[in-house]
């Protein structure tokens, strides 16, 4: 994405997609990897493609992904084999061996971070004692790793350190008792920095191969995506919620500072690291993975659906008459969405839907009561109300969605931007580069958004019925 953008007069943001490229994970010998080398030569195609349509190097180049992988490097800075996908299954039972060195409260009390299955500090303690771990000189996670072969300078971004499990999000620096206590070596770790710090500038082989001329900086940005998703929410004040909508839901609020009880860590909460000090306190539901799923499934079956048609016919199915717990993680694999969505609602003895239409309505209610559940929780744990949800990401495509989102918070939903994560990664650039009228905190960069963007809204429901349905379907989950 080439990101143009200016705060002079009335302002001007725009997004120019430039080049799309896929990210097929590849399992080998049972285990699941990230094609690395195919992604990076995506991004130097991408980076070619933008200095062409552009006719010039762009002023700055920033990189965003998803959290908690990593690749390890040898003493040479070579590649020491593919990252393993966080979907794999290595990290199977690994949260209970944590759990006999360092009891999960007081994981929690150190690092904020709730408990997923694939955390870093997860994958790193079923690493142990392998030989690519006992080689390795260097631990960069994705985004670090991409910045690195592009500028040969290593740095470990700290929004997305805050995913490992590794950070305590008082100090914003490493939990070196969390570490030693797991038997972590966090030399592994290049040196944090942060959103709008220098990493580096394009080699001159990068150049070579995208045909761009020098100097051109990389800007570490939010590179855990969220951070910069979250960034470029279009909020006027503090009292939003956001929904970051993807293959994840990530629900919650904006805060300055992290909520570390054992009442947030018995709700699932996370407390990551967010741009400009800030703190996202959310919870990770399952998200558009499930209809992504289902999509991929029915397809391989041999009845493919279209999305536009299989919405509109979803829209038509009575609302919650079958849902499920969309942060259930018996979801978080690969494979036959659709029976075991239908499973999990037989088990809970609830209606079974049949017609892809009815299981994509199912999905979305579920979701839609997700999102519910998460915000009512994060404002009851941080004693902070809200009077909107921003859902940014894909998501905000999904009108459907948006609309039973609002229709279940009681609230209205603001929709969009679609490409939040890649406008708030282009914002945090342009300020970290001086452009002319780009300056100051979040509040500042909103602000340029909602001049130059026009989200759409979408206002609940009013009716008792309705009210009362979206109540009792939230009393069961």
């Amino acid at each position: 994405m080439v990101g143009h953008v200016s705060g002079r007069g009335a302002g001007t943001l725009r997004l120019d997609e430039v080049h799309r490229f896929p990210n097929r994970p590849v399992r080998v010998a049972g285990t699941l990897h990230w094609d690395i080398l195919a992604l990076y030569d995506g991004v130097l195609s991408g980076l070619r493609a933008a200095g062409t349509v552009a006719g010039r190097a762009p002023a700055s180049v920033g990189i965003d992904t998803w959290a908690v992988d990593y690749g390890l490097l040898d003493a040479s800075g070579a590649l020491l084999g593919n990252p393993v996908h966080y979907r794999d299954t290595r990290t199977e039972g690994e949260a209970e061996k944590a759990a006999a060195l360092l009891p999960p409260d007081a994981l929690y009390a150190a690092t904020g971070l709730q408990y997923l299955p694939f955390n870093t500090v997860y994958q790193l303690t079923a690493a142990q004692g392998s030989p690519a771990l006992d080689a390795a000189r260097r631990l960069l996670l994705i985004p670090d790793l991409i910045a690195y072969w592009l500028t040969g300078e290593a740095g470990t971004e700290v929004t997305n350190a805050s995913t490992t499990q590794l950070i305590d999000p008082r100090t914003r620096d490493w939990s070196r008792p969390v570490a030693e206590a797991l038997g972590i070596d966090l030399s592994l770790f290049a040196p944090l920095r942060g959103p709008g710090d220098p990493a580096g500038l394009l080699l001159p082989g990068v150049l070579a191969e995208t045909g761009l001329r020098g100097p051109v900086p990389v800007t570490a940005v939010g590179s855990h995506d969220t951070a910069s998703a979250i960034a470029a929410v279009p909020a006027a004040g503090d009292r939003f919620a956001y929904i970051a909508t993807g293959t994840w839901s990530l629900a919650g609020l904006e805060l300055d500072a992290p909520v570390l009880t054992e009442e947030s860590r018995l709700a699932n909460f996370t407390n990551e690291l967010g741009v400009d000090g800030t703190v996202r306190y959310l919870r990770n539901i399952m998200g558009l993975w499930l209809l992504q799923e289902c999509l991929r499934a029915w397809e391989a079956e041999g009845t493919p659906q279209r999305l536009d048609r299989l919405l509109a016919e979803a829209a038509d199915v009575p609302a919650l008459r079958a849902f499920v717990d969309a942060g259930d993680p018996a979801f978080l694999a690969p494979g036959d969405m659709p029976r075991r969505i239908a499973n999990a609602c037989r088990r809970t003895g609830g209606t079974v839907p049949e017609s892809p239409a009815e299981i994509t309505r199912c999905v979305l209610d579920s979701l839609a009561l997700a999102h519910r559940l998460a915000i009512e929780d994060a404002q009851r744990l941080s004693g902070r109300t809200v009077d909107t949800v921003h859902i940014v990401g894909g998501g905000a495509h999904n009108e459907l969605l948006c609309r039973l989102t609002a229709d279940a918070c009681g609230l209205p939903v603001v929709a969009g931007p679609a490409e939040a994560a890649a406008l708030g990664n282009v914002l945090v650039q342009a300020r970290a580069a001086g452009v002319a009228g780009v300056g100051g905190g979040l509040a500042e960069l909103r602000a340029l958004l909602r001049a130059t963007l026009e989200p759409r809204v979408h206002r609940p429901a009013t009716d008792r019925p309705t009210r009362d349905a979206w109540d009792r379907a939230a009393a069961r989950i």
